[in-house]
């Protein structure tokens, strides 16, 4: 049975709180390579007109209403164990190397948070191995204001973030990812481009990557010499292409509200009566202005709390 890694982020258009990326890994029978079938007796997409069972879909869909975050949670929850735990323990096992040590550097981050926010639901894991289905959140990464505006300032551009981003969600393969079965890597088109080579060698550098397919529908590439079948697709709107990617998309998202969550909080403790943002460029733009006249007295410069792009 091969395992199927979702790719997404959340956060890249925010002008405050952290850019994140997430990897989820979901083992699935060969017939099924989306999984939606095999998770159907437990799972719902948006479109779905039952509504008793779990929503899982692309995380924009998830998030809206009033519940949106309490929705995110239930999926991870039920699928990925996010149950009895902190924000700072659930990062130290599943963040990729050096984001804990850079969140600790952010005044607005508070590892000790419980989490879930809500009471979970049934862990749904044991069901699911019973009919040969393993899922895990292989890596995350957060990457907050200072670090993301230290990035642009070298190489000009923020999508060079995601490009980093991706290399070391996609090292955790060969970390993390027990066996030798099968891996298939779905993710998003990155800035719109076509070609994810050079990009992907440095993330396999042990292996080789050979480019099947590039074009604006499918940039699709295998990676040859790594011990094990990998296979790399890069799709617009991949969120909505499988359980993995959703799940992915979720986590990412789920993970940018939490953070926010803390962000609005510690502003709030400067300056009572504070209106939280979701930190997009507008609302942003609002919410930075009011606390700007309060950097100074807290020794802090405009690039340690706003990003530059």
């Amino acid at each position: 049975m091969p395992w199927v890694v979702g790719i997404d982020e959340a956060g890249y258009g925010p002008i405050l709180g952290p850019l994140v990326q997430a990897a989820v890994a979901v083992k699935l029978p060969d017939a099924d390579a989306a999984g939606w079938e095999t998770l159907r007796p437990w799972i719902a997409r948006h479109a779905d007109k039952d509504k008793t069972r779990l929503l899982i879909d692309d995380s924009k869909l998830v998030h809206s209403g009033p519940h949106g975050v309490k929705k995110l949670e239930a999926g991870l929850a039920a699928l990925l164990g996010l149950r009895d735990t902190t924000f700072g323990g659930w990062l130290d096992t599943h963040a990729v190397p050096h984001v804990v040590e850079e969140l600790q550097g952010e005044a607005w981050f508070d590892p000790a948070e419980a989490l879930p926010l809500n009471p979970a639901p049934p862990d749904l894991r044991p069901a699911l191995a019973e009919v040969g289905v393993e899922l895990f959140v292989l890596a995350v990464k957060l990457v907050p204001a200072p670090s993301f505006n230290r990035t642009v300032a070298v190489s000009g551009t923020k999508g060079t973030l995601l490009n980093i981003g991706l290399t070391g969600l996609l090292s955790a393969i060969r970390q993390r990812l027990p066996g030798f079965d099968p891996v298939e890597v779905i993710c998003d088109k990155l800035g719109g481009r076509n070609a994810y080579g050079p990009l992907l060698q440095g993330a396999f550098h042990q292996g080789w990557v050979v480019a099947e397919v590039e074009s604006a529908i499918e940039s699709r590439y295998r990676v040859e010499s790594l011990g094990r079948d990998v296979r790399v697709s890069f799709r617009p709107r991949a969120d909505g292409e499988s359980v993995a990617v959703a799940l992915a998309s979720m986590t990412a998202k789920y993970l940018r509200e939490v953070s926010m969550r803390q962000f609005n909080r510690h502003w709030q403790t400067h300056l009572p009566g504070l209106k939280p943002t979701a930190g997009y460029p507008v609302d942003g733009q609002r919410f930075y202005a009011e606390i700007a006249p309060l950097l100074a007295g807290l020794n802090l410069a405009e690039d340690a709390v706003r990003r530059s792009r």
